[in-house]
């Protein structure tokens, strides 16, 4: 089992010739997070746009454009798709949005022809190293799924398995977040919670309703009497929507002193999308983590 982001590092650094490709790398942050991870040995890069505006801006920030491969592309629509293709045609391993709208991206990698689709639904995964938590902390879905119902949130638990294969995690235990640990049909989330437990999910324990506190604190799980091998012990925390997703991930990015990463799941290939206001290392990270699930082989 991997415990911290040092090690995910150091097993990405061991992934020879991964290629990821970036969607219009024609921004500031972009480029810099891509470098960071290509001095760092995990990835080789492939950026798609317009070349000559890229190359400006990588001799701005003292980035070698030698170093490089370029894809001319000269729309954003343009762009997304000829990412997506290199991808698809395993030019490359890993799909990163640069300078591009997600909704661009998104309909390229849905595209029949040439896509990257694979399950009925993509999520985003988020993974924390917090310093009061004894492991890794895989918090889904923050991004993506507005208000799942109970069969998509079954398809994000399944994406979920993916990134915690690549963590080699063997048997994840995925905590359902609610407001309570009872069942009570005025919350339908906790509802949902006792569908999901009679669900099947090989490979993994899951287990709830389960109040944040209940899921990640095995003292606070003996006061409130909770018999269950995930309570205080979650790999996984399926947050009830996007709201408590979102709140969460920011919380423990912005408040506490984490350490994180966040990619999408549930393509062909892992999809990368940083955010302005993420830092250097939870960009890198979000690389690295990447690099890991390009390298998980299917059952």
């Amino acid at each position: 089992m991997i415990r911290h982001f040092e090690t995910i590092l150091e097993e990405a650094r061991k992934s020879q010739g991964v290629r990821i490709a970036v969607a219009n790398g024609a921004n500031d942050e972009v480029l810099e997070a891509v470098d960071m991870a290509h001095r760092e040995g995990i990835v080789e890069a492939i950026l798609v746009g317009d070349s000559l505006k890229t190359k400006e801006i990588m001799q701005q920030h003292g980035i070698n454009p030698d170093e490089y491969t370029f894809v001319e592309a000269s729309s954003l629509q343009e762009c997304a798709k000829k990412a997506v293709q290199l991808v698809h045609d395993g030019k490359a391993q890993i799909l990163m949005k640069g300078l591009v709208d997600t909704g661009i991206l998104m309909k390229e990698v849905l595209n029949k022809e040439y896509g990257l689709r694979k399950s009925s639904l993509l999520s985003h995964v988020a993974v924390q190293e917090v310093p009061r938590y004894h492991k890794l902390l895989v918090i889904t879905d923050a991004a993506m799924n507005i208000a799942p119902n109970v069969e998509q949130k079954a398809e994000i638990i399944r994406n979920a398995m993916q990134v915690t294969r690549a963590l080699q995690i063997e048997e994840p235990k995925v905590a359902l977040l609610a407001a309570k640990e009872k069942v009570d049909e005025k919350m339908p989330c906790t509802v949902d919670a006792k569908a999901l437990k009679e669900m099947d999910f090989p490979g993994a324990i899951v287990d709830g309703p389960f109040a944040l506190d209940n899921a990640i604190s095995k003292e606070s799980a003996r006061i409130k009497g909770l018999d269950s091998s995930v309570a205080g012990d979650a790999d996984i925390l399926l947050a009830p929507d996007i709201e408590a997703g979102n709140i969460l991930y920011k919380t423990l990015n912005f408040l506490v002193d984490t350490k994180g990463a966040g990619i999408l799941v549930g393509a062909a290939s892992p999809i990368v999308l940083t955010s302005r206001a993420d830092d250097e290392p939870t960009k890198l990270h979000s690389i690295a983590l990447a690099v890991l699930m390009s390298q998980v082989k299917e059952d």
